[in-house]
């Protein structure tokens, strides 16, 4: 695995305990593609978040390895460097992330950690804002944010390193629907521009509709990995990670038992479903 074969992450017999002597990762190889929209899924304690870490350094396994674009990562101060430039995390609650006093100094922190001009941070900076919906905030003290402002800031704070591949661990949890919305067309954007984007969820039914591929997790292990019409069509993975059909699925499902669909295929979208309907 020292080349790069189309795959973003990839990771090889990968096992981590936490000190207390809980087990959060055994033996996980895992090839994540590059350029792909792809969703961990599993319950509480399935070990997603700690998976996550790994992905750019945070956290050394206690075996196994981790591939970043074909390259193995190393845990020395300058390779870490290297992989955090090529790899962003966005935790699930930012308030474990942001620390400025303002947003836009806090979007900056990031490139003038990476050593570059004030010029290209200004540049970088105004993107990610821009890219986030977040301009008008620039000067606000982050303490004062609503939560939906700060998820947007601590997405902006990576989008600001141009990393090739995005990491959200739960980017919706706790928004409502309209901030859910706005967060996930911010990672369409991003994906549409050839950044992989990689996120954790416990929405079966956004998973269905938005990620290319989907990894399903349970006690520290990948169970199962493939599409998202694979993943769902497989009930005894879907019982063994306490997961529910996505609604839309299981609805195209009904329609085309009863004949009432023009095509068989479980629709992703409403609009698809909408549009494969007999008249």
């Amino acid at each position: 695995m020292n080349s790069d074969n189309g795959a973003a992450i990839e990771t090889e017999g990968l096992e981590f305990s936490y000190i207390d002597g809980t087990k959060a990762l055994a033996n996980v190889s895992i090839r994540i593609p590059a350029g792909k929209k792809v969703a961990f899924l599993g319950p509480n304690g399935a070990g997603k978040t700690t998976l996550f870490l790994h992905f750019n350094g945070l956290v050394k396994p206690d075996r196994g390895k981790v591939y970043v674009a074909g390259r193995e990562v190393r845990y020395d101060r300058a390779s870490l460097l290297e992989v955090r430039k090529k790899v962003g995390i966005v935790f699930q609650d930012p308030d474990t992330q942001l620390f400025s006093s303002s947003v836009k100094q806090e979007i900056s922190f990031g490139p003038l950690n990476l050593g570059l001009s004030r010029e290209a941070t200004e540049q970088r900076v105004r993107q990610a804002m821009e890219d986030t919906g977040i301009l008008d905030l620039q000067d606000k003290p982050t303490h004062f944010l609503s939560y939906g402002q700060k998820k947007r800031v601590a997405i902006a704070d990576i989008l600001a390193m141009q990393p090739q591949v995005l990491v959200c661990d739960e980017p919706t949890a706790w928004l409502d629907v309209k901030h859910s919305r706005q967060i996930m067309e911010i990672l369409d954007r991003c994906n549409a521009r050839g950044v992989t984007v990689i996120i954790s969820t416990h929405d079966v039914d956004m998973a269905y509709a938005w990620s290319d591929y989907i990894f399903v997790m349970k006690d520290g292990q990948v169970i199962s990995e493939g599409v998202p019409l694979e993943i769902f069509a497989d009930r005894e993975v879907l019982q063994e990670a306490e997961l529910d059909e996505p609604l839309l699925f299981k609805l195209s499902k009904e329609l085309a038992g009863k004949g009432c669909l023009k095509e068989a295929a479980p629709a992703k979208s409403v609009e698809e479903l909408i549009g494969r309907i007999k008249g």
